[in-house]
């Protein structure tokens, strides 16, 4: 089958990968906007995280095949292929509908009832709400999904649970992963999650070419064409050429553009907000089901029918696109204790209003800010290879780029909306000397 997408050409599905793609909770994705309430902003934006997750899966298959082109007949390394290509196609199949936002109404991940064999070590108590990955190893470990995996299953010798735990990032069978005394199960963890991964490499792409914007583009061929495997002490990690580290610089700018001009554009910001506002005001409209084929029925289309129908002022602001005005917003700590300040008046007047804040760093895996890295997971190489010596020599890729020195900080945008016209003219002056002075 081929699968012809407007970002990277036609797309090859094997026979065995068919029923997959065919099945109901994949066909889900359909109807699951890839950047929700962007398309109110970029008309464009109407792609969908089936045809991007399609995409991720054509990333992961060109990297399998640039990082082992001498072994693209060899079935152990064809069984650890189809197990990447897998975890790359459904690392969003049970992503919410609209928005993260929507998670608010996930129940605890306990009655999800999740096999233990799938849940991470570090999450045996499940004392706490679901996310969209909980649902997403759900429907790998435990649905009616399990059928469209036989043909998969008979000819590599896959398992479901070792494409959940390349989608975890943990593993309790590496030897599944372990070819020649090496592990790969970090390099392909990489490729599925991490500050390269195959889902990035898609979305950047993506969403600038339906959002009309050229803040997402970078040369996708010659970071792949520059993909390594780094052996370090039996383990496989993720590399790239030292001559392709201006162009990974360049990838990280091109996200985090994406984040400040698209992702967290005061529109789209705001219409999450009252999304959460409606979920939190209406909390008996709507619910996401624990049962994983319930939530097959719940998309995007879904949500706004319930909107639609709903006498609540924020669900009918979603759909009728009337957000409230911005009245502030704020790029810096100066500008920050003024809206806090604007903030207080509203309180004090019993003011409805939307607050906003969107923040981005550069890097979540780099950086000061950055959480300490397990090594197994994110340790990126930078690698060269000198004339005269056999062995390659590695470096961490915050030694070699100054990028993640330059951009350390986060940069947040702090924003608040309110209906300012429906107000009197006293409170109008008010907060006009507040915003002004």
């Amino acid at each position: 089958m081929e699968v012809r997408d407007p970002v990277h050409g036609s797309v090859h599905i094997l026979e065995e990968e068919t029923p997959v793609i065919r099945d109901d909770f994949f066909q889900r994705l359909r109807n699951i906007k890839q950047l929700g309430f962007s398309e109110y902003v970029f008309p464009g934006a109407t792609h969908s995280r089936f045809i991007h997750s399609i995409g991720v899966m054509n990333i992961g298959t060109k990297a399998f095949d640039k990082l082992f082109p001498d072994k693209l007949n060899d079935s152990e390394f064809l069984r650890l292929k189809q197990t990447l290509k897998m975890g790359c196609l459904l690392h969003d199949i049970g992503h919410a509908p609209l928005s993260h936002s929507t998670e608010i109404v996930m129940p605890q991940v306990s009655e999800l009832k999740i096999p233990d064999e799938f849940v991470s070590k570090g999450d045996k108590s499940r004392d706490r709400q679901a996310t969209h990955e909980d649902y997403t190893i759900k429907a790998i470990a435990d649905s009616n999904f399990a059928d469209s995996f036989k043909l998969l299953e008979k000819k590599f010798g896959i398992t479901r649970k070792h494409i959940a735990d390349l989608i975890v990032g943990e593993t309790t069978d590496p030897d599944y992963f372990t070819i020649g005394g090496v592990n790969y199960f970090p390099l392909f963890h990489q490729l599925v999650s991490s500050e390269l991964d195959c889902d990035r490499m898609d979305y950047l792409q993506r969403d600038s070419y339906f959002c009309g914007v050229s803040y997402g583009q970078y040369d996708l061929d010659w970071l792949l064409d520059n993909l390594d495997v780094c052996k370090i002490d039996g383990k496989a990690f993720l590399g790239i050429n030292e001559r392709a580290v201006v162009t990974f610089d360049d990838f990280l700018l091109s996200r985090y553009h994406m984040f400040i001009m698209v992702y967290f554009h005061y529109r789209s910001v705001c219409l999450e907000q009252l999304l959460y506002k409606y979920f939190m005001s209406s909390p008996d409209e709507y619910r996401i089901p624990a049962d994983i084929e319930k939530y097959i029925e719940h998309d995007d289309h879904h949500l706004l029918k319930i909107m639609r129908s709903s006498k609540s002022k924020y669900a009918q602001a979603i759909v009728k696109n009337k957000i409230p005005q911005k009245i502030f917003e704020s790029f810096n700590e100066i500008q920050l204790l003024k809206l806090k300040r604007i903030q207080q008046y509203l309180d004090e007047k019993n003011i409805d209003y939307i607050r906003s804040s969107s923040s981005s760093r550069l890097s979540k895996y780099y950086g000061e800010e950055a959480p300490k890295k397990d090594p197994d997971k994110y340790s990126m190489k930078v690698v060269r290879k000198q004339f005269g010596s056999k062995a390659p020599t590695y470096s961490e890729i915050d030694q070699v780029s100054d990028l993640f020195l330059k951009f350390s900080e986060s940069h947040a945008v702090n924003r608040i909306h309110c209906e300012f016209e429906e107000l009197d003219q006293a409170t109008q002056s008010d907060l006009l000397a507040l915003i002004n002075n």
